[in-house]
Parts: C-alpha cells; sequence; structure tokens
C-alpha cells in the first residue's frame, strides 16, 4: 500500500523497462505508460516524466562502419536515439491530446541556487501551461565527472526541485527484495521507513545491460529522496498498469515513507556534494549537536580545520574528525574570514541551519 498522493508526482522510466530482451526498443509497453500516464492527468495529477531509452532507440537504426571510441559511441547513439526516443513520445501523447516539452540536461545545470532555480521556473511555467516535461539526460555532451550516477539520480534531483511529493522509479522488477528477485522464495521489502535497518546486504551490485545504474543506487536515492520528504516507489515498470494500480493502492512495489518534508534550499544543498568547493573538519562537540534533534548552526568554534579556497555561498562538506562525510551546508562567509574564526566564540554561524544538510546515518 502507497500512501495518499499528492499533486505532483515525478515519473523515472527505465531503460531496461523501454526495451525488449533483444536490445530493441519496446513501443508497445511505451504507449502503455504514455496511456497510464495521461489517466494519472486527468485523475488530476501533476507528471514530470524523466525517462532513458535513448541509446537504446539509437541502436536499433545505427551501423558503424568501423571501431570506434566507446565513449563516442555512447555519444552517437545517444544523439540519434534522443531523436527517436522524443518523437515516439510525441507520437504516443499528441494521440491522446498531452502536450510534451523536452529538456535535456546535465549535471552543471544544477552547479549553483540561480541555475537551479532557472530550471526551477521552466519546469513550473510547462505545469502551469498543462505541458508535461520530459527529461533525460544529455548524454551525447556529458563527460564522466559529470554525469548523473543514472537517471535515478537525475530523478531524485528533480523531485526535491519540484516539491513533489511522490517519486515512482519503474525498474524491470517489483522492488527490494530479501535475496535474489528471481528467487520464488525470495520477500519483498513493501515498505522502508527512517528506522528499517541497511538492505544493502540483500541487494545486487550487477548493473542493468542498457542502464548506467542498479538496485543499490535506486535505493540510495529513494532513502535520500524520503529524507528530503518525497514519499518514494520502486516499481516493476513491466507490469501491467503498473501506474493505475500505484494511483488506487493496490500496487506491489517497495514503498520508502518520507520524512518531514526539508524547505527547498535544504534540498538543493542534499544533492550539491559534486560542486562543493571546500570542507570544514569539526570536532566532536560540534558533530554531536549537529546530531541531536535540536536546531543547530554550525559554528567557529566547532571547527578544528578549514580546506580549499571557497566564497561565501558556495557549498561546503562537512567532515567528522575521522574523516566521515557528516553533511553538506552554504557557506556564510570566504574561506580566508573562516580560517581567521576558527575555534573563537561568539561567532556568526559559518553555515546557518537553514543551508544545513545532515547525511541520512547521521540523523
Amino acid at each position: 500500500m502507497v500512501q495518499q498522493k499528492g499533486k505532483t508526482v515525478v515519473i523515472k522510466i527505465g531503460s531496461n523497462v523501454l526495451t525488449q530482451a533483444d536490445g530493441q526498443p519496446d513501443k508497445s509497453r511505451m504507449e502503455s505508460l504514455v496511456r497510464q500516464m495521461v489517466y494519472l492527468r486527468e485523475q488530476g495529477l501533476q507528471l514530470i516524466l524523466i525517462t532513458s531509452g535513448a541509446v537504446a532507440f539509437g541502436r536499433k537504426s545505427t551501423i558503424f562502419e568501423e571501431k570506434i571510441d566507446p565513449v563516442v559511441q555512447k555519444q552517437i547513439l545517444a544523439a540519434v536515439g534522443q531523436v527517436e526516443l522524443i518523437n515516439a513520445y510525441k507520437s504516443f501523447f499528441g494521440n491522446r491530446q498531452t502536450p510534451i516539452a523536452q529538456i535535456m540536461v546535465t549535471k552543471s545545470d544544477f552547479r549553483d541556487r540561480k541555475h537551479y532555480l532557472n530550471m526551477k521556473n521552466c519546469l513550473e511555467g510547462l505545469l502551469k501551461n498543462n505541458i508535461l516535461p520530459v527529461i533525460n539526460e544529455n548524454d551525447t555532451v556529458s563527460v564522466s565527472e559529470l554525469m548523473f550516477t543514472d537517471n535515478d539520480e537525475l530523478a531524485g534531483l528533480v523531485a526535491a526541485m519540484m516539491d513533489a511529493e511522490n517519486l515512482l522509479l519503474l525498474s524491470n522488477v517489483d522492488g527490494i527484495f530479501k535475496g535474489h528477485p528471481s528467487d520464488p522464495d525470495a520477500e519483498l521489502i513493501e515498505r522502508v521507513d527512517a528506522k528499517t535497518p541497511s538492505m544493502g546486504n540483500y541487494i545486487s551490485s550487477s548493473k542493468s545491460s542498457f542502464g548506467r545504474g542498479g538496485m543499490l543506487t535506486k535505493m540510495n536515492m529513494a532513502k535520500k529522496s524520503a529524507d528530503l520528504g518525497i514519499g518514494v516507489v520502486i516499481a516493476n515498470g513491466k507490469r501491467e498498469d503498473v501506474l493505475i494500480d500505484y494511483f488506487h493502492n493496490r500496487l506491489r512495489c517497495t514503498f520508502f515513507e518520507p520524512s518531514r518534508a526539508k524547505h527547498n534550499p535544504k534540498k538543493w544543498i542534499a544533492h550539491s556534494d559534486h560542486y562543493s568547493k571546500g570542507e570544514l573538519v569539526i570536532n566532536s562537540g560540534a558533530e554531536n549537536a549537529l546530531m541531536s534533534n535540536k536546531i543547530t548552526s554550525l559554528l567557529p568554534i566547532g571547527v578544528l580545520e578549514v580546506r580549499g579556497d571557497f566564497i561565501k555561498g558556495e557549498i561546503l562538506r562537512i567532515i567528522s574528525e575521522d574523516g566521515r562525510k557528516i553533511g553538506l551546508g552554504k557557506a556564510a562567509y570566504g574561506a580566508k574570514v573562516a580560517s581567521e574564526k576558527i575555534g573563537q566564540s561568539n561567532q556568526k554561524p559559518i553555515i546557518h541551519y537553514d543551508y544545513l544538510y545532515l547525511h541520512q546515518n547521521n540523523q
């Protein structure tokens, strides 16, 4: 059973959902999912679609005459396939009088608050005009260090940015199992909350044939999104009427129960690890204060070391004395001033609580 639906729902469709066993695109599955998405919109939900599948669609119509660098090959398949992928969506949604818009993104598009809000404003404008955004990573121009882990990471970021109430991650299995999903005796974990023990030992580290990610990345992204206040469903996109069953609370799936929703700036900061410009090493007293249930900012008196050259407003990692990642935050002042204030009392916070995100295992 899934909790009551919110108005904004992000749906991520994985490569394996849109791809047949022989690697060819599964257009009948795509058409079925489009029909179901139109149904959800008719019930009053606002949808944002994150879709994989461009490379798989590119394979269908691309023949390489000579050996080619694997990275370039993927870029070509993504470029060719994206046209076919979006045209297929446009045709299927158009048959049901549903306008769509294509948005191609890279991780650098979310690198600062300004770019982040520009993206948010664009998506809000589309939704207000009843246009369904269809988002995919721009694999043609992404370089490895700026690539999302997979589209699950992109979906989690978009769900946080849009203050979505629910995020659906559609894969080719029903959810997270205690054991291998192909084992008939494996038990489906139907509900996960903040107190649920780690499930990493249940999950195979293998990745899919057609995508970059695996169930472990799905689980980690689902836990982070739930911590930010978003209810997350991991379900089988190849199951007939998966989205309709979701809407009517009869879907067999794994549901991550949301914690209390965080303010939007915290949601952006939670996904900003790759853009951090410096680090603050803190003492055990500061760590205990941050981990307590009290609303606490990070003060200079608790800082042992300032690393990196950052300015006011940039993202900082917060590190424990023994090297553990505690969280992320936005610098209230630059590295030079921060270094001068190390260990001093009666100083303004170096990271204010409103711009502080603590990793789940430290909360």
